[in-house]
């Protein structure tokens, strides 16, 4: 029920305000940390760096060090529903079938399942597919980029940042892209599992999972009498000493790599030209000298995450700074704020596409580190550095982007842009 509630009191900005004194130091959902989170990050760190929300009965955390620390901890799962009082999941009233597909999904998984689960995933999704990808990501953004320069209305989320990684991944997996926009359906519904404060339901998240589950029921099958040269096959072929996935693993790992792969790097594409129209110096620094784009895209992953936070549960009672965190208790892991802890990066707040080391956070640490990094670093680099060589004059309004209802991910539902060679 207190779910419900805050899942309805984020769509509607006016019960927030008048809520805000009642979280505390931090209201997760107030419109303010939706436009730029960054001045409130940077007061709870100084402030209270391991909070207690007792209205929403978890610990929040923005230090480098204590999300890292958690990141690497064994006593702190994964895996939500197994160690988190019942009121804490609302998945139970939901099907059996959509229950074990969200368990068995990578990121609710701990070892030594998940190491089984990634050693075999890890066999196909290997750093040499992701790389020989490359030339038709180039290719692609190139063709991506002269349609949208035909259109009077081009849109760099919709012409360009969304549909370079669904169509990749598509590919990837050897799914007909032509099936693109039901996919894109049914992974948008599927989003309210990894922040169920976009407004989503999981209730229609649990219909279009049974959708997508006889989907790619129906293309593994295929796969075995056929196989071909994707990622689908390999899956379906992967064995350790005897083991496979069944179909249950197969469409979480499946579904997850469409869902979360395409989710996230549209926000880092859409984040990194915010972020490139905002700082003109560092854009033509970018523009002079293209060998910083790998750089520069580890700094937009930092400096505006497209994901901005996760959490873990307590498996027994532990310590952090002083603080008891006990068995059964959430910690929210800040990484918009720990990616700007003035203790790790010098000058935090200042964009800076050559910095030389980022430890930041946005794929994670530790056994969960994010599985597709690669192919998110490499669509990143292309997007970024097509979009700047073909139309180095781009323009767009910044001034107050339309960004997206969520605790979690961070984007822009929109961004209208003229392009200018």
């Amino acid at each position: 029920m207190v779910l419900r509630l805050l899942q309805l009191l984020t769509r509607l900005e006016w019960p927030m305000r008048l809520l805000g004194p009642a979280f505390g130091r931090f209201n997760p959902f107030s419109p303010e940390r939706r436009r730029d989170p960054y001045p409130l990050y940077a007061r709870l760190r100084r402030e209270a760096p391991v909070y207690y929300s007792r209205p929403l009965g978890i610990w929040f955390l923005t230090r480098h060090r204590d999300v890292e620390a958690v990141l690497k901890d064994p006593r702190f799962s994964v895996n939500r529903t197994a160690f988190a009082p019942p009121r804490m999941n609302p998945l139970l009233s939901l099907s059996s079938e959509f229950q074990t597909f969200v368990n068995r999904t990578l990121l609710m998984v701990d070892p030594p399942d998940h190491t089984r689960l990634r050693g075999l995933v890890s066999r196909a999704f290997t750093p040499r597919r992701v790389e020989a990808l490359r030339p038709r990501a180039e290719a692609l953004v190139d063709e991506l980029l002269d349609a949208a320069a035909r259109r009077d209305d081009a849109d760099l989320i919709r012409d360009l940042a969304f549909p370079l990684p669904i169509i990749l991944i598509c590919e990837l997996l050897g799914v007909p892209v032509a099936d693109r926009d039901q996919l894109r359906r049914w992974t948008n519904d599927l989003t309210v599992l990894l922040d169920p404060f976009t407004g989503g339901s999981l209730e229609q998240a649990d219909r279009s999972f049974r959708e997508l589950s006889a989907y790619f029921r129906a293309l593994f099958d295929a796969r075995r009498r056929e196989p071909r040269e994707d990622l689908i096959s390999a899956l379906v072929a992967a064995e350790s000493g005897g083991d496979r996935l069944g179909d249950a693993e197969l469409t979480a790992t499946v579904g997850l790599i469409l869902g979360a792969g395409h989710e996230t790097t549209t926000n880092l594409i859409g984040n990194a030209a915010i972020a490139l129209l905002r700082n003109p110096g560092e854009r033509k620094r970018l523009q002079d000298d293209p060998s910083l784009l790998p750089r520069a895209v580890e700094e937009f992953l930092r400096y505006d995450a497209p994901v901005q936070a996760t959490d873990r549960v307590a498996t027994e009672d532990c310590e952090i700074d002083g603080h008891r965190i006990r068995a059964g208790q959430f910690c929210a892991l800040l990484i918009g704020a720990a990616n700007r802890d003035p203790e790790t990066f010098a000058d935090p707040d200042r964009l800076d596409v050559g910095r030389a080391e980022s430890r930041h956070l946005s794929f994670g640490q530790g056994v969960h580190f994010c599985l597709g990094a690669g192919l998110a670093r490499l669509e990143g680099q292309v997007a970024i550095g097509g979009l700047l060589r073909r139309f180095p004059a781009f323009e767009a309004d910044v001034t107050s982007p339309d960004w997206r209802r969520s605790m979690t991910l961070r984007g822009v539902t929109r961004l209208p842009v003229t392009l200018r060679p």
